[in-house]
């Protein structure tokens, strides 16, 4: 059974950064493309990051690129969001999630696990 869980959400200033953290539980971490998406108030799901086994490739949403990074420690199996100059629009719900098979995914339907979701809120 693998378990993902988000942490290090909160409400920041407009500008601001935050790191979120993907703890995943249960065996293979180090074989599982890992992504994030977030899903804004009355918006669809929106892919914003992948990463894959080893640390790359990675790819991002033309909305956060320059802005977020994503990392992952396999040793700790934790991923990573680093998020900088953060806007009101980057206000939503991220997920991580967890994909077996090969490559990046930017599609709900490619991952197999789903973390609960984390809120971040950006104040202008």
């Amino acid at each position: 059974q693998v378990q993902l869980v988000e942490s290090g959400g909160g409400l920041v200033q407009a500008g601001g950064s935050l790191r979120l953290s993907c703890a995943v539980s249960g065996p293979h971490f180090n074989y599982y493309t890992m992504g994030w998406f977030r899903q804004a108030p009355g918006k669809e799901r929106d892919f914003v990051a992948s990463i894959g086994w080893s640390g790359t490739p990675t790819d991002y949403a033309d909305s956060v690129k320059g802005r977020f990074t994503i990392a992952r420690d396999n040793a700790k199996t934790t991923a990573y969001l680093q998020m900088s100059s953060l806007s009101p629009e980057d206000t939503a719900v991220y997920y991580c999630a967890a994909k077996g098979s090969y490559g990046l995914g930017y599609g709900e339907l490619e991952y197999d696990y789903w973390g609960q979701g984390t809120q971040v809120t950006v104040s202008s």
